[in-house]
């Protein structure tokens, strides 16, 4: 049966630390581990599990589960990215799920149009989603159970409803202009004009036959009757989509690309993902931060050094089709720049090139299976744009990801897929098995902050509770197409010390404090073989959801 860290939960909060509160709400087991933003999506995830499913069955369910249940950060009209772990063959695999934009958008179409950027939602800014390419993958490769069965949970809550959260209420006002400027979606995200009312019964008849269907027919969506509404809507809109980039849209398993940190093996998602950038990181950083106290001054100049370094080489260098972004991950690249960062602790490199929204979940079986999973629709409910009559909300993955910029790597041409933020990671230890299975959302604060969590997991031991928990800084901005050219700043959640922070400061950040729990991540991670033995999981605090084990 599932059990909670032996702490008791009272001591802890009467104690008034946030690191004895991330340890009380630890989730242990000796079989299995889920972990996700959402109960709902958990307790799904734990369901299949308990009846005997694998992780990657638990996975799957749960995505379909987060189409529903969290519908402003994904969808069946988004992307997919995963990684996993199949104990019967010792591999690790992953998938990148995502799409080109329109066959007829070039740098002239949108230059034309007045714009120097790809916009930023309306249906200029839609790749073809790459969800359900990279679940029928999954499903093919470590699924073992029907996906009607899989998918069932979720068909029932979007037909019969789950009640309306704090969340789904502010990531629809937070998109309301958008969502109100589209019919269909306006309809079901804005009844009576207004937000769903938290506690709400929320129903989405259209999504529940949608999901419905592809669970008996995946490629429907590409090459299918559901393809072709699709299209006629987005053709309608004025996206200049022919088809033919639907059709070819397929999402194959690939080698994961690794990385080395503190003797584990660290398996990433590799291009158009920017997953490389958390080993980058991690080449420059390993063997530095193990000797600094945790969430010293010095650590945090290091963290944000070196994620300066890893965006403008990303900014600079890599596209979905190019390889410069191995060259980067070289010993000697990574001994050149821990050696520039001891010169010059916070570079200034300019946020040039030159010439959102997600959700997560995590999944371990009792027969070693692993599965991080990660999805999204780029920014809050992607475009506002959805498919009449079918519950689809289209991505803004085009608008957040593609440069301007003919001549670039990541440059803006038919049949390019854009770089991507999705990354999911799997951390194996010495032997060869996984040690650690976490993910976060989070846009660009994904490659950070997931570099953070397996140094206070690797360097500190802090264990999945204390390093999901514990304060972060993000450097801003990223690499997103919209905001390339903005003033580079640190932001710090408030939990941080002030020597700490003065420190930043010193190097010469612009150090922007947030909240307390500001930042806007929710990393999912599971601890295989954990201190004490077993299974031992946990859930940000900051996106409401549980891990949950058995």
């Amino acid at each position: 049966m599932s059990t909670r860290s032996e702490e008791d939960p009272a001591a802890s909060l009467s104690a008034g630390t946030w690191e004895d509160n991330a340890r009380a709400s630890e989730a242990r087991s000796d079989r299995y581990m889920v972990g996700s933003s959402h109960p709902t999506v958990s307790a799904t995830g734990a369901a299949v599990l308990e009846a005997g499913g694998s992780a990657g069955d638990a996975a799957l369910a749960m995505a379909a589960m987060c189409f529903v249940a969290i519908p402003g950060m994904c969808g069946v009209g988004g992307d997919v990215f995963c990684v996993w772990y199949e104990a019967e063959t010792g591999r690790y695999r992953a998938v990148q799920g995502s799409g080109v934009g329109p066959d007829g958008a070039d740098v002239d179409f949108y230059r034309q149009r007045g714009f120097e950027a790809v916009p930023v939602g309306g249906p200029l800014s839609v790749t073809v989603p790459g969800a359900m390419a990279a679940i029928e993958t999954l499903h093919r490769e470590i699924g073992t159970r029907p996906l009607a069965e899989l998918f069932a949970p979720a068909v029932a809550a979007a037909r019969d409803g789950l009640p309306a959260t704090d969340g789904l209420r502010e990531d629809v006002t937070d998109a309301r202009e958008k969502l109100a400027a589209d019919e269909a979606a306006a309809a079901v995200y804005l009844p009576g004009g207004e937000p769903p009312l938290p506690g709400a019964t929320f129903r989405q008849p259209d999504l529940a036959a949608t999901i419905e269907r592809l669970a008996a027919a995946p490629t429907d969506f590409y090459r299918g009757e559901l393809a072709e509404r699709c299209l006629r809507a987005l053709t309608a809109a004025g996206a200049p989509f022919s088809g033919r980039e639907w059709r070819d849209t397929r999402a194959e398993p690939t080698e994961t690309i690794t990385g080395t940190y503190s003797d584990h093996t660290v398996h990433e998602n590799r291009p158009p993902s920017q997953g490389y950038m958390v080993l980058q990181q991690a080449a420059v950083l390993d063997g530095v931060l193990s000797e600094l106290p945790w969430l010293d001054g010095r650590a945090l100049r290091w963290f944000a050094g070196a994620a300066t370094l890893a965006f403008a080489d990303r900014r600079r260098l890599a596209g979905s089709d190019s390889r410069g972004w191995e060259d980067l991950l070289a010993p000697e690249i990574a001994e050149r720049a821990r050696a520039a960062l001891e010169a010059d602790p916070l570079p200034t490199v300019p946020s040039s090139i030159g010439t959102g929204d997600t959700t997560s979940v995590v999944a371990v079986d009792g027969r070693g299976n692993a599965v991080s999973f990660i999805c999204s629709l780029a920014y809050s409910f992607g475009s506002g744009l959805m498919v009449p009559g079918t519950g689809i909300v289209m991505n803004d993955r085009l608008g957040r990801g593609a440069y301007l910029h003919p001549d670039h790597p990541n440059g803006l041409r038919p049949g390019r897929r854009p770089m991507h933020t999705l990354n999911a990671w799997i951390a194996a230890a010495p032997t060869g098995r996984p040690a650690f299975v976490g993910n976060t959302p989070g846009g660009d604060g994904q490659v950070q902050w997931n570099m953070q969590v397996l140094s206070h997991l690797l360097d500190h031991d802090a264990g999945p509770g204390r390093a999901a928990a514990a304060p972060r800084l993000t450097l801003f901005p990223g690499s997103d197409a919209d905001a390339v050219g903005v003033r580079p700043e640190v932001r710090c959640e408030s939990r941080f010390n002030d020597t700490a922070l003065e420190e930043l400061r010193r190097a010469g950040a612009t150090v922007v404090v947030q909240e307390p729990w500001g930042n806007d991540g929710s990393v999912q991670v599971v601890a295989i073989d954990a201190a004490g033995g077993g299974l031992c999981g946990a859930s940000d605090p900051r996106g409401g959801g549980v891990a949950l084990g058995g």
